[in-house]
């Protein structure tokens, strides 16, 4: 049985939306675009939805929209996807992580608070504190209010990385619409696929219109052809692209449900593993959006081999996420060093990601956590996993 690390779940819905573009004239901002921002608005409670080329795109434009600027400081989590971080280096500023919680591995509150008490407030040398960018890591919120309260007493921006989140709620509040924008992303891997594309929302109107220039190279809607009032860049969502996300979209409490499906026989069944920690759900949040289903082993120095071990019976699994500060490119700018984010930096040791998407069969998630039983019951003799032997 060959068992994928993803799948998108694509029907014959998606598959006639995108033939109905492709038999038409318009093929870049038309009527799939302005369906599919109307669709993501409604979903998350936003007053306005940008679609752009992906969440990194949308990520730098929330950095230029806040105010970002050379040297310039944003509070975000050292445990995330790169681009969570790159963004704010887009525009010449630095990323001040903070450590995670050790249970939900989202940003610590406590740990934002202080760290905007002790860098607001007043001009610094090398720039001043402009924003909080909490990461909704694997679809799980972060505890927003404690962070929206502590943004607020310095007017700091607050801008969601949602990438992983789309359908996730804090306190019954969709995430994303919490601080003043949110990105979604709508990589093949994620809840809701467009292929590559992704999703800015905000309640704030001159936002929206600046966004809609900065993503089209600059053009306001009353400049007039080849006009640009500002630096913009092409960050566009495709028609085709924004077609099969309105299918999508339509789809998307079934698309949650089947994954949390998935989930629920991930937990019955690895439940029973005593070196295996099952990911841990937030107080505030109402509901998962299930990114990925990612475990964390419980003995140090046990994953590596793992994965070879699971990769051997033809079963894919990750490592989610080796730290951002400790990637060669920000130990190397910023001077980073192992024991700066520990909860960070055991989560990255420990954390193993398994085959996860919508449409995997329940044989399947059998087979998976089959051949996870094994490989952690050869180290539990050995100390190691050992290879496995040819059938003769």
């Amino acid at each position: 049985m060959t068992i994928p690390m993803s799948a998108p779940d694509i029907t014959e819905a998606e598959r006639a939306a995108v033939a109905r573009v492709l038999a038409s004239s318009t093929l870049a901002l038309g009527p799939q675009l302005a369906a599919f921002e109307r669709a993501v608005a409604r979903r998350v409670g936003a007053a306005h939805a940008i679609g752009v080329s992906s969440g990194t795109a949308g990520l730098h434009l929330c950095m230029i929209a806040a105010g970002v600027e050379e040297d310039d400081l944003v509070i975000t989590s050292p445990f995330s996807f790169v681009a969570s971080a790159n963004c704010i280096l887009y525009v010449r500023a630095r990323p001040l992580f903070v450590d995670v919680d050790p249970h939900t591995l989202t940003l610590d509150p406590e740990r934002v608070a202080a760290a905007v008490q002790a860098h607001g407030g007043r001009r610094r040398r090398r720039g001043r504190l402009r924003a909080v960018l909490p990461v909704h890591v694997f679809g799980q919120p972060c505890d927003m209010d404690p962070i929206l309260a502590a943004a607020a007493r310095e007017g700091l921006a607050v801008i969601e990385d949602a990438c992983e989140a789309i359908g996730a709620q804090y306190r019954g509040r969709p995430v994303g619409a919490l601080g003043d924008a949110g990105v979604f992303a709508f990589y093949p891997n994620k809840q809701l696929t467009t292929g590559e594309g992704g999703m800015i929302v905000t309640n704030r109107p001159g936002w929206d219109a600046l966004f809609r220039s900065l993503r089209n190279q600059g053009r306001d809607v009353f400049d007039g052809w080849l006009a640009h009032t500002r630096l913009g860049y092409n960050y566009r969502l495709d028609e085709l692209s924004a077609a099969l996300g309105v299918a999508q979209a339509g789809r998307l409490d079934e698309l949650l449900a089947r994954r949390e499906r998935v989930v629920a026989w991930y937990r019955e069944r690895l439940g029973r593993l005593e070196d295996v920690a099952l990911p841990t759900v937030g107080s505030w949040t109402t509901r998962m959006s299930w990114f990925v289903f990612t475990v964390r082993l419980r003995r140090p120095g046990l994953r590596d081999s793992v994965i070879r071990a699971l990769e051997r019976r033809g079963v894919p699994a990750r490592p989610y996420f080796p730290p951002i500060h400790l990637q060669p490119f920000y130990r190397a700018r910023f001077g980073h060093r192992p024991g700066d984010f520990p909860h960070a930096e055991a989560a990255g040791e420990q954390s193993l990601a398994l085959p996860f998407f919508s449409a995997m069969r329940e044989d399947q998630v059998d087979t998976v956590c089959g051949a996870l039983a094994e490989a952690l019951a050869e180290a539990a003799v050995t100390g190691r996993v050992a290879p496995r032997r040819a059938s003769a």
